[in-house]
């Protein structure tokens, strides 16, 4: 069962109290160049980035979140360490929600003149913890950095934040061990309704971040915790949006796009499978992401190695391909409805898949059953 949260807004995306998760994502250029700012924002938002954070570490960069602002509606979260004038300038600049760390913020007036600043603008605050940024006297405490300690200094921040008059609050308490990670969110949602944004801090390249994001981030979505997420890996950005999709996809939060399933082949299967899997998954990205900006129903794709494994075990796909010595069986629906030459497999189920979706009339139709 998910866990009960209060909601707060983030622009027109709502967080928490049974919302759908929404995937956020950071910038990572320069924020002072704001064409090139803006340009990465429009690339994740077409990958299906709900919310973005951008990271304000200067005057000159706040004077550029100002204009990042005014050329996008995506929702934008300034990311603020240090200076709580940053905060202010950039609630003033238009954002939809601040990231704070009130612990390196420089002082309880300077966290009161922000709280000040997002309720006179009716915006949240998220609280970021993580375990390199825990108060010295928690950390003495608990010996070092722990779950418990990770907690204990998102609520003490909490709780001044609300002192202060603010309850529109977003918590986070990110580790980039993945148990311990667990084991804080878990902590947390028993001991508050704050909704809760969820990630693995410094996850690492996508050969180990895609890893430990899907075991830490979906552990806590099948236990029910999490109401926005940021898979972060150290990569082109646009890249977590995928990772994020289809984490949401298998604990059962997300219902659209494409569900694409490919056999791990044996000694049965007499073709390039991982090739003809990898040419259609590329080419299905694109219809994916009109599918859900349409807000069009799920379908699902599978690629078989051979008969055992084709419209028998896939008979639930509505597009698949059983493939042969040479050729490929295509079925719909669990049946059969052409058989092509191998070469031709990638554009026949890619034209299928283009049919389900209506998209060869626009998009303003879709097949039937669907």
């Amino acid at each position: 069962m998910r866990r009960k949260s209060r909601r707060v807004m983030c622009g027109a995306v709502p967080v928490g109290d049974g919302a759908p998760v929404s995937i956020q994502s950071m910038t990572n250029t320069d924020t002072r160049d704001a064409e090139a700012t803006l340009r990465q924002i429009r690339r994740l938002e077409d990958a299906g980035c709900e919310i973005v954070r951008v990271s304000v570490p200067d005057r000159e960069a706040a004077e550029s979140f100002r204009l990042i602002r005014e050329k996008t509606e995506l929702p934008l979260v300034a990311d603020i360490h240090f200076d709580y004038r940053l905060a202010v300038e950039a609630i003033r600049a238009g954002a939809d929600k601040v990231r704070i760390n009130p612990g390196n913020i420089g002082s309880e007036e300077g966290v009161r003149a922000v709280v000040r600043e997002a309720k006179k603008r009716h915006i949240p605050v998220r609280i970021g913890v993580n375990s390199g940024s825990i108060e010295k006297d928690i950390l003495a405490a608990h010996g070092g950095p722990t779950a418990e300690g990770l907690v204990e200094s998102a609520l003490r921040s909490a709780e001044l934040v609300e002192g202060m008059g603010l309850e529109d609050i977003v918590l986070s308490v990110k580790s980039s061990d993945v148990v311990m990670n667990y084991r804080a969110y878990l902590l947390l949602a028993e001991r508050t309704d704050y909704p809760l944004h969820i990630g693995v801090t410094e996850s690492g390249t996508p050969s180990t971040g895609i890893i430990k994001s899907s075991v830490g981030l979906g552990a806590l979505l099948l236990a029910g915790v999490g109401d926005t997420l940021r898979v972060s890996l150290t990569a082109d950005p646009v890249r977590e949006i995928p990772v994020a999709r289809e984490i949401l996809k298998n604990t059962g939060y997300f219902d659209g796009g494409i569900d694409f399933v490919s056999c791990p082949t044996c000694s049965r299967c007499k073709t390039d499978l991982t090739k003809i899997a990898d040419d259609i998954m590329s080419q299905l990205g694109r219809i994916e992401n009109r599918m859900l900006r349409k807000k069009m129903p799920k379908i699902k794709v599978a690629v078989m190695g051979c008969a055992v494994n084709g419209p028998g075990e896939a008979s639930d796909a509505d597009v698949g391909v059983a493939c042969g010595d040479g050729k490929g069986v295509i079925f719909c629906g669990g049946k059969i409805v052409d058989t092509v030459p191998e070469a031709e497999i990638t554009r026949r189920i890619v034209s299928e898949a283009e049919r389900l979706t209506g998209e060869k009339n626009g998009g303003e139709e879709t097949a039937a059953g669907m």
